[in-house]
């Protein structure tokens, strides 16, 4: 059954994306809506089985790979996998609503959907480096093609600027993953971990870690390689946005943190654990302050993205050389600061996406008055900046919690310092947001009145992103889910 439910999240993407490649937006959106309940009682039925049953690791194929695919099915990947569906379907319900279906090019929003979402299902399920490789890359060919269908000369140059990030990332990932495989015959993680615990670490094998590394990084735009991000994120279409901040960054992010956690205590060594820390950091102060002085509303919640994104990379320093219950403490905090991340960051563009829509204009100084006419979105991108300042009792504040207990507990005292600067200046680009919306104009006031429907999908994820904290503890013991050992049936 969990074979099954797998080859469902892999494959019937695919077919969905092939069959709306067939028709027009219009049609497109009726079997989107179709695939998306489909995606969800898939994903929800993968989740059920593995709470119950535990995890399981699959090699498919009866050859290594990469002639053979395997697959790791456990709490953790199945959490992503519901994330997935979570923000997939709030933003595909969105953007059925919010795209323009007379625009001839709109057509290819919804094939472009389905293959991102059948490359981040690949992500969270793959267990060896080259499939791994692969979905990566057809989440990031399919998330320029979605930023080029904004339709305008900006939205190309970010577009291209986006492939050419992708493409020098991806060429680091397969020097590293080329290096890896001729030190140890093995494209398999867990086989050549397994390699590394038995025996000493071949040099150049630090060399390939950081190498794969480098080049994730730059696919999650951390600082200084963050460059490709706000005007990608900026000029696409809010659910497009939405998407990318929610999702797509973190896939990259996701194959790091396997790869540090498995192979970073034999390769690693504090110095990179150190340096990687030290970037995170500088990406939660710079991005913040980019995202405070900001003109344009979308690039402001862009912005905001590079600092949610540095608070990720604590993790590599969290986990090094420290006793277990410090390193699980961090894994939890890093895990829970994604998918509030992702819930909030997604409500929040699609708020976003509502203000400018009804304003008629992206800049901030446009917003005034606005508070009167649209206050449920104003509201969601109210309650999703809460979660990024950290306040209880959002999923954010229990991310930084959990963040600020590792860092003490490993001596690392200096984190602690960045987690609190990191919420001071999330709230004041929040408030200079709140600020801008409740000026009244000297004019009267006009505004376009958007449907409801697209007000009450931020809102349902902000909510999640503040519930999340109070089921935190639900959450962490499914992730929590080790996985077995299996053959291919």
């Amino acid at each position: 059954m969990t074979l099954w439910l797998m080859a469902g999240l892999l494959f019937t993407p695919l077919a969905w994306a092939v069959l709306t490649l067939l028709t027009d937006f219009r049609w497109g959106r009726w079997v989107t809506s179709f695939g998306i309940l489909v995606q969800v009682l898939v994903s929800l039925g993968l989740w059920l089985t593995i709470a119950r049953d535990g995890g399981f690791y699959y090699g498919l194929g009866g050859w290594d790979a990469p002639l053979g695919i395997e697959l790791r099915v456990d709490g953790l990947a199945v959490t992503f996998v519901l994330l997935t569906a979570v923000v997939a379907s709030a933003c595909g319900w969105h953007a059925g609503v919010y795209i323009d279906p007379d625009k001839a090019w709109h057509r290819y929003f919804w094939p472009l959907f389905w293959f991102l979402w059948s490359g981040l299902n690949a992500v969270w399920l793959g267990g060896d480096l080259f499939n791994l490789y692969v979905g990566l890359e057809l989440i990031s060919l399919s998330a320029v093609g979605l930023v080029a269908l904004g339709g305008k000369a900006a939205a190309l140059r970010a577009s291209l600027r986006y492939l050419l990030a992708a493409l020098l990332g991806s060429l680091a990932y397969l020097l590293g993953v080329a290096l890896l495989y001729g030190q140890f015959g093995s494209l398999s993680i867990a086989g050549v971990a397994t390699l590394l615990a038995d025996n000493p670490a071949p040099a150049g094998s630090g060399l390939a870690l950081a190498l794969m590394v480098t080049g994730l990084s730059l696919k999650t735009a951390l600082f200084p390689l963050h460059q490709w991000l706000p005007p990608a994120h900026g000029i696409a279409k809010s659910p497009v946005s939405a998407l990318l901040s929610a999702l797509v960054v973190k896939a990259s992010f996701y194959i790091a943190a396997r790869l540090w956690l498995e192979f970073g205590a034999t390769i690693g060594s504090f110095a990179a654990a150190q340096l990687v820390g030290l970037l995170g950091s500088a990406a939660v102060v710079w991005g913040s302050w980019l995202a405070f002085r900001q003109q344009q509303l979308k690039q402001v919640v862009a912005y905001s993205s590079v600092a949610q994104i540095g608070y990720l990379f604590l993790l590599f320093p969290l986990t090094y050389s420290v006793s277990e219950a410090v390193s699980l403490q961090a894994q939890q905090g890093i895990t829970l600061q994604v998918i509030s991340h992702g819930l909030a960051k997604a409500a929040m563009f699609l708020a976003a996406g509502n203000l400018i829509l009804s304003v008629g204009s992206g800049r901030i100084e446009a917003l005034a008055g606005v508070s009167r006419f649209l206050p449920f979105s104003l509201f969601s991108f109210g309650l999703a900046g809460v979660s990024l300042m950290s306040l209880p009792p959002t999923g954010g504040f229990t991310a930084k919690w959990l963040l600020l207990q590792a860092s003490l507990g490993s001596g690392q005292w200096w984190w602690v310092a960045v987690l609190l600067a990191g919420g001071l200046l999330s709230a004041a680009y929040v408030f200079r947001i709140y600020r801008a919306s409740f000026l009244e104009r000297p004019e009267t006031d006009r505004f376009y009145h958007p449907p409801r429907s697209l007000e009450v999908i931020p809102l349902i994820l902000a909510l999640l992103s503040l519930g999340l904290g109070l089921a935190s503890e639900q959450v962490l013991s499914v992730m929590a889910l080790p996985f077995e050992e299996a053959g291919a049936p």
